[in-house]
């Protein structure tokens, strides 16, 4: 009797020990999935980067000649397209946009003034000869050259333009306040004194050279200066480059006197 006693306990001890063995367990189990199934941050290192967009702005223009060197290209691609002198194209740039720094020009693109017309595009409103008037807003700068060329070139107010000679930037000049481009009476002298004072004449079309003048260039050597003339316009005259005169009389600028004498000898006698 004693003996099944012992055995019974024996049992029970060893029943309950199990038991809490399991619980244990169990409680370790739970902990442990807690700890695995912990969400995991996700990091982005071998996410590929994706190059920012580039957004084609408007050049910043910080003087006249700086314009000149940015705009120039595009005005002879314009005067060999639509036979408006790139000097022209150039000079009006420069007048009506304030060398590109103008508002219409930061703001709208537009370095010529053109106004809306019939428009469908873009606008913007500036005040000039009236207030709030309307002008067009181009994307770019390019845009607003070719434009000026197409504007020119499709209107019959301007078609006597176009029978003058590319290189004949004065009677560009005068022929385009007198067609209406301007109200300003000063206009065509404004764009001949910037052409001559930043010679940008020298991204016009030349005539060719012919005999004939290069034998009238052996015959006089020396030239007084007069009212009026220029470097340029003697350099027409005697069928020279502005350069060559300079080089020939020891100039570096373009300043003339009435009464100078100019040596207009040719380098080479044939």
């Amino acid at each position: 009797m004693i003996k099944r006693i012992i055995v019974v306990l024996a049992l029970s001890v060893l029943t309950v020990s199990c038991g809490a063995k399991k619980r244990s367990a169990r409680n370790v189990d739970t902990r442990i999935k807690k700890v695995d199934t912990k969400p995991v941050v996700k990091t982005d290192e071998n996410k590929p980067v994706t190059a920012p967009t580039k957004v084609k702005t408007t050049p910043k223009i910080n003087s006249t000649t700086h314009y000149i060197s940015v705009y120039k290209d595009v005005a002879i691609s314009e005067m060999k397209q639509y036979g408006i002198p790139a000097s022209i194209t150039l000079a009006q740039g420069i007048l009506e946009s304030g060398s590109g720094k103008g508002r219409l020009a930061v703001k709208a693109n537009n370095h010529f003034g053109i106004k809306c017309h019939g428009w469908k595009g873009k606008k913007i409103y500036h005040d000039d000869d009236e207030k709030g008037e309307c002008f067009r807003k181009y994307r770019n700068a390019e845009k607003s050259f070719r434009d000026h060329s197409e504007f020119l070139a499709n209107r019959k107010r301007y078609a006597k333009l176009f029978k003058l000679n590319k290189d004949d930037y004065k009677g560009w000049a005068t022929e385009l306040r007198k067609a209406g481009y301007a109200t300003d009476k000063r206009y065509p002298q404004k764009l001949i004194s910037l052409i001559e004072r930043y010679e940008l004449y020298q991204y016009d079309d030349k005539p060719k050279r012919s005999k004939r003048k290069l034998k009238e260039r052996n015959v006089v050597t020396t030239y007084k200066v007069v009212k009026g003339d220029t470097l340029y316009s003697i350099s027409r005259k005697y069928n020279l480059t502005v350069k060559e005169l300079q080089k020939l009389n020891g100039l570096s600028g373009t300043e003339l006197s009435i009464g100078q004498v100019l040596n207009i000898q040719p380098k080479e006698h044939n």
